[in-house]
């Protein structure tokens, strides 16, 4: 479960802490308060891309720290184990993301991490439902997802894309060699046997071209080098008053000295083998200038191999080493130019095994996608009874796909009839959102009972409801929150009230300044919350009495 949430400097949170409970938390507020911000701070810290926009006015950082206290960290630790980082101790997971205007530090139990690794986690902690996220159920690929997830068919549906990218890429292979230009063929054979032949002999790499660099400079400046060399050799070891002979004064001098200071034996060991040093150097320089050969025909040959290679950036590409790219590209061309038939055979012949096993593959898939496409169509016909539909039906029907595809052989289409004696229509051809809305409740609650993701977010998942549908939807809120811990923002007083832990935010002026605060509400508190969301601001007795009756109510119920 997400225990705790920290917050700090995201809009119009200065700092904020919440502390959830298991089951169903509700979160509640007027228009504009804030609630949001909780859900979107919990985006963020599970890997969301930061808007710079978001970081507090007048502030440079913006902080948040999850807390997950998890009873079964096998997934998790699973995630974790997959990127390379240690398990999680006691079955604690902290996630922390440091946001400022340029960058963000994103951290796992104190182990830096990317944005990447934080939503491969978030994946397998929390399932995010937003405002918007039912309009997902209308699409044919959510719709093969949901049924996948249901009847636990992941690993078949990875057997089965595995024989399917291994098609494509044969596929692709095979249109390759069957779309080869025949006009002009022999010239671009041609022009390409003679381009690889010219490359392949110069012999060209990056390192001989600097190799070829070096040497040129030192020849062209061959004179001043030996000037130099000479100057440093010199005062080394060959001048009047070398180093040397200096050394050398210096350290019998010292020898001299050790009688009268025994420290001086240790002065003189170091003089003698600076003196060693010294020699060493002047006989590493004297060599290094011993090997320039400055002969003007050895500068010939430099300058001519020099020009090849300005020669071939000219003609072929800026670089060596792109250089070296197109040759492997134009060799494997030529290749294709040249056995075009022999290899078009034999790709065509791995093509069609290959096509042979993705279709079996899909065979098997597609046979335990058909049982469970009506155990599903069941599970959400009797979930979306509970929302009000008392004669509703929910279908799911699959159909043959003309040719194999990355999610299977099938196509998928939802079907719903909300009312009796209605005839079935797809979903995506229902018009309220309220409807929309409920299904969506009823999936989530369905796939529920076979994920292991402990923690379910709802954003408004009770819009365009009211009345009976609105305790209908609370109620299923509260048995999700009966195997899974569930956070609901809600604007209904009937939905509030199932909440085991309930939360207010409200906004407030300090110093000319604006605030998110959220609390956690208990006893008089949440019925006057309860009693706002029934009647407004001003409360009175009917709609405190009104909040009584709903919590007292609820309470007996849970």
């Amino acid at each position: 479960m997400l225990s705790r949430l920290n917050i700090r400097n995201l809009a119009l949170v200065d700092s904020l802490t919440v502390s959830f409970e298991n089951g169903l938390n509700v979160i509640t507020g007027e228009t504009g308060a804030g609630k949001s911000l909780l859900i979107g701070a919990l985006r963020l810290v599970l890997g969301e891309r930061a808007d710079k926009s978001l970081i507090r006015t007048g502030e440079t950082t913006c902080n948040i720290e999850a807390v997950f206290e998890l009873a079964d960290p096998t997934d998790v630790n699973a995630a974790l184990d997959a990127v390379g980082l240690p398990p999680c101790d006691g079955g604690m997971l902290i996630i922390r993301r440091t946001i400022t205007e340029s960058s963000s530090k994103n951290l796992i139990n104190d182990s830096p991490v990317t944005l990447p690794v934080l939503k491969a986690l978030g994946d397998v902690l929390v399932d995010m439902h937003g405002p918007y996220d039912h309009q997902s159920l209308l699409k044919t690929d959510a719709q093969m997802d949901i049924l996948d997830a249901f009847g636990q068919l992941a690993a078949d549906r990875a057997a089965y894309q595995e024989k399917y990218k291994r098609f494509q890429v044969l596929e692709k292979r095979f249109q390759e060699l069957s779309n080869i230009d025949e006009s002009g063929l022999a010239e671009q054979i041609d022009l390409l046997a003679w381009k690889v032949k010219e490359i392949e002999e110069a012999k060209i790499s990056e390192e001989d071209e600097t190799a070829v660099q070096q040497e040129h400079e030192q020849i062209a400046n061959a004179q001043n080098i030996l000037e130099l060399a000479q100057t440093a050799v010199g005062g080394l070891t060959e001048a009047e008053y070398s180093a040397m002979e200096g050394l050398s004064a210096a350290r019998k001098a010292c020898t001299q000295l050790v009688k009268y200071m025994p420290a001086a034996e240790a002065w003189a060991e170091e003089l003698e083998g600076a003196a060693r040093t010294a020699q060493e150097i002047s006989t590493i320089i004297q060599s290094a200038v011993e090997d320039i050969n400055a002969g003007p025909e050895r500068l010939q040959i430099l300058d001519e191999r020099l020009a090849l290679y300005r020669s071939f950036k000219r003609k072929y590409a800026p670089t060596v080493p792109e250089i070296l790219v197109k040759l492997d590209e134009w060799k494997a061309r030529l290749k294709d130019l040249q056995s075009r038939d022999e290899q078009r055979a034999a790709v065509g012949a791995d093509r069609a095994a290959a096509l042979t096993e993705t279709e079996k593959a899909g065979r098997v898939l597609r046979k335990k996608r058909q049982k469970t496409s009506s155990e599903l169509a069941d599970a959400i016909t009797i979930e979306l009874r509970d929302l009000g539909f008392e004669h509703g039906l929910f279908e799911v029907q699959l159909l043959d796909a003309d040719e194999p595809a990355a999610s299977g052989m099938d196509e998928i289409e939802f079907g719903f009839a909300p009312n009796a004696g209605e005839t079935m229509r797809p979903l995506r051809a229902i018009a309220s959102s309220g409807e929309i809305s409920r299904v969506m409740l009823a999936v989530k609650a369905v796939l529920a009972r076979h994920d292991r993701i402990p923690l379910l977010v709802f954003d408004e998942i009770d819009a365009n409801v009211g009345g009976e549908i609105a305790n209908a939807v609370g109620d299923k809120l509260a048995q999700v929150g009966r195997t899974h811990q569930v956070i609901a923002i809600t604007h209904l007083p009937q939905v509030a009230v199932c909440g085991g832990a309930h939360y207010a935010v409200a906004k407030r002026v300090q110093d000319g300044r604006t605030f998110t605060q959220i609390n956690q509400l208990t006893g008089d508190a949440r019925t006057e919350e309860v009693a706002r969301m029934l009647g407004g601001k001003d409360l009175t007795k009917v709609t405190l009495r009104h909040a009584q009756e709903l919590l007292q109510n609820k309470k007996s119920t849970r």
